[in-house]
């Protein structure tokens, strides 16, 4: 945190409403996650910006789920301490990033839209694209695909190419330099945007763009490549002109897929709605016969690179499904025993 500041905020202006009103428990102050460190956060609320520690119950109960923990653009229930996350309305949440995780992490809360920001140059990354969409669909916000540095590339058959890796969602073409496409991406007052993609995609220069004034640090474009250096370390919610609000984050290097069945489905719509005509039912599109997702590879109406994506997205949202449901059954089965443990006491003469 910059410092704390007595600015007071409207919480209406940052997003609250009567959903997390009813779910604050009265004692208690409502305030937005801006910012989180280890052991604190920054929060903005009625009495301005305050810098608030986790309570040791909080910190206690993310221990077992680190989902439990406050990320940017949560609401929390606060007074000396961060006592509790309100219900979160939509979340972004990957997979766990150390070796044996099963469980998420949220990489932010209660947001509106989720810009996928991808460079024109060098050539746009389709597989990153999908794989960061099936995220932004699961998180239950809004999808734009976000074409950034459109004054370095030649935009001819540029957006063809993403829209179709992109059904559903919108895709614009954008360039903070000219000011090309800024305005559309302009959140409304009140409204939560985050953006989310590589490092060097432009993100913290879209966010000085749309602020007006140079809120993040960017490093410059190689000439080499065209790829920008890396400067966002952190995740931290910002409030531009006009009352919207963005979330940046740090690039994404490599982004694991956390529960995801309906945003794989949503972000694969036109892969879905082929295969709900294949002759059988449990088709796996693999070589059977009256199989029409294969047909429409044939035909070159689905790309082959697509349903490759499709099928590696899949194999790995299974994958960490079958860990979530190991891991749950795990926590079962120990629960049963400290339970069985306790009634054996309780029985004994």
């Amino acid at each position: 945190m910059k410092g704390a500041t007595s600015v007071a905020f409207s919480l209406f202006s940052l997003g609250f409403d009567a959903s997390f009103s009813a779910a604050l428990e009265p004692g208690y102050t409502a305030g937005r996650v801006s910012r989180v460190d280890r052991g604190s956060c920054d929060v903005l609320c009625e009495h301005g910006e305050r810098r608030v520690p986790w309570s040791g119950t909080l910190t206690r109960a993310a221990s077992h789920d680190p989902v439990a923990l406050p990320c940017v653009g949560d609401w929390v229930a606060f007074d000396t301490a961060i006592r509790g996350v309100l219900p979160r309305r939509t979340s972004i949440v990957r997979a766990g990033v150390r070796p044996g995780d099963s469980h998420g992490q949220v990489l932010a809360a209660n947001v509106d839209v989720v810009h996928v920001v991808e460079p024109a140059l060098p050539e746009p990354d389709l597989g990153r694209i999908e794989r960061l969409l099936t995220l932004a669909w699961e998180s239950g916000a809004r999808p734009v695909v976000v074409v950034t540095k459109a004054d370095l590339a030649d935009p001819d058959g540029l957006l063809d190419g993403i829209a179709a890796a992109a059904p559903g969602a919108e895709v614009r073409l954008v360039s903070a330099r000219t000011g090309e496409g800024l305005d559309a991406l302009r959140p409304a007052p009140g409204e939560t945007a985050v953006l989310l993609g590589r490092s060097g995609a432009g993100k913290s220069t879209l966010v000085n763009a749309l602020a007006g004034a140079e809120l993040m640090q960017t490093g410059a474009i190689r000439e080499a490549d065209g790829r920008g250096r890396h400067t966002t370390v952190h995740r931290e919610l910002l409030i531009l002109p006009g009352g919207g609000m963005i979330i940046d984050t740090p690039g994404l290097r490599g982004i694991g897929l956390h529960d995801a069945g309906d945003g794989l489905a949503l972000a694969f719509s036109d892969v879905e709605e082929l295969a709900g005509e294949c002759r059988f039912a449990d088709c796996a599109h693999e070589g059977e016969p009256g199989c029409a997702v294969l047909a429409a590879v044939e035909s070159g109406d689905l790309p082959e690179r697509r349903l490759a994506s499709w099928r590696k997205l899949r194999r790995e949202a299974e994958w960490a499904a079958s860990r979530t449901d190991a891991r749950l059954r795990a926590e079962r089965t120990r629960q049963w025993k400290v339970i069985h443990k306790s009634m054996r006491g309780r029985n004994r003469p």
